[in-house]
């Protein structure tokens, strides 16, 4: 094809092919970055995109190119013998990517702007105020407005950045990442004698969150495999756990609760920077029931945020810090009898 002499001349262009779009930076990098993760929902997680998007992505890339890049299994994602020489290439692209972004966060101070955050009452008071606390310490310039309810929330129509909610099945067009895993325990005084079996608890005077007048049918496991189901009439309900707590404190029966809100789920060194002086103090209660869970399904509370580019990077800042300081912190896993506090 011929083209004309001159300044003005018209410069001709081979058009890229559909493989060679689809390989793009871009597409390097998302590869690389998933055959990094191991499986497309760790991959999401880290992200900030859906499950469904990394999945689509991927199945144009394998679309346009005519090869199949990783081998699926229901437990496992590995590569192909394609995906293997893709990997090498498309992990130099990831680095130099990854190599700019830390040059240009170098050159801000710190994060900033306002997160509006929706959790639970009981993670809210007890887990993530201290959190929040040492979040903003070291980034002054984040702002916090925040909304502490049990009712489920929507975030897009609510304009919130995150909600820590829990729930074992969390909106597919949310970014869902666990952040802590709890047990519910029977708790009260250290004045109170331990309990052998759940069944004790019928004779006891028993605090419920949200339970009315009518009988609570509870399921109960042991550490050890074993189960009991038990029927309980509740002295006192309510929708207010502290309250409970307090109550229970005060020798008003046996309370039960997620253990995060017992037993500090942040380390006690750093509960002083938080905002928890307030709650009741909860260094005296004990678990009444060593070794004894109550079972109700929902034991996770998830940090769910808004796919990118709705997702705010300070939001996704916040979470991965949350994540890391409540990463060994399976607080359901005391059994014990000790003194809580």
């Amino acid at each position: 094809m011929s083209t004309k002499n001159g300044p003005n001349a018209l410069v001709t262009r081979r058009r890229q092919t559909a493989a060679e779009h689809a390989l793009d930076a871009n597409a390097l990098e998302l590869f690389a970055r998933i055959a990094q993760a191991g499986s497309f929902a760790q991959a999401a997680r880290d992200l900030g995109l859906t499950r469904a998007a990394i999945s689509r992505r991927i199945a144009a890339i394998e679309t346009a190119v005519g090869l199949t890049l990783f081998a699926r299994s229901t437990r496992s994602l590995g590569l192909t013998e394609a995906g293997r020489r893709l990997h090498a290439r498309a992990r130099a692209v990831r680095d130099a990517a990854e190599g700019a972004r830390l040059a240009l966060r170098h050159t801000r101070d710190q994060l900033d702007g306002t997160l509006r955050i929706s959790a639970t009452a009981g993670f809210g008071r007890h887990v993530l105020t201290p959190l929040l606390a040492r979040f903003q310490q070291q980034h002054p310039a984040v702002r916090f407005e925040l909304f502490f309810t049990d009712r489920r929330v929507d975030l897009l129509r609510e304009g919130l950045d995150i909600a820590f909610r829990v729930t074992s099945a969390p909106p597919e067009a949310w970014v869902a990442q666990p952040v802590l895993h709890f047990q519910v325990r029977a708790y009260g005084p250290r004045n109170l004698p331990l309990l052998n079996s759940p069944r004790e608890l019928v004779s006891e005077a028993v605090l419920l969150l949200g339970q009315g007048e009518e009988p609570f049918v509870s399921q109960w496991q042991h550490e050890d495999g074993r189960t009991e189901q038990v029927t309980l009439q509740a002295s006192t309900w309510g929708s207010d756990l502290d309250g409970l707590i307090a109550l229970s404190l005060h020798g008003a029966g046996t309370v039960m609760a997620p253990d995060f809100c017992v037993e500090p789920a942040v380390a006690p060194a750093d509960l002083h920077r938080g905002s928890a002086a307030t709650l009741p103090s909860t260094s005296s209660m004990q678990n009444r029931l060593p070794g004894w869970r109550m079972m109700l399904g929902l034991e996770t509370v998830q940090a769910l945020t808004l796919p990118l580019p709705a997702g705010s990077e300070t939001a996704r800042a916040l979470v991965r810090f949350i994540r890391e300081a409540l990463g060994g912190s399976s607080t359901g896993r005391h059994s014990g009898t000790r003194s809580v506090g």
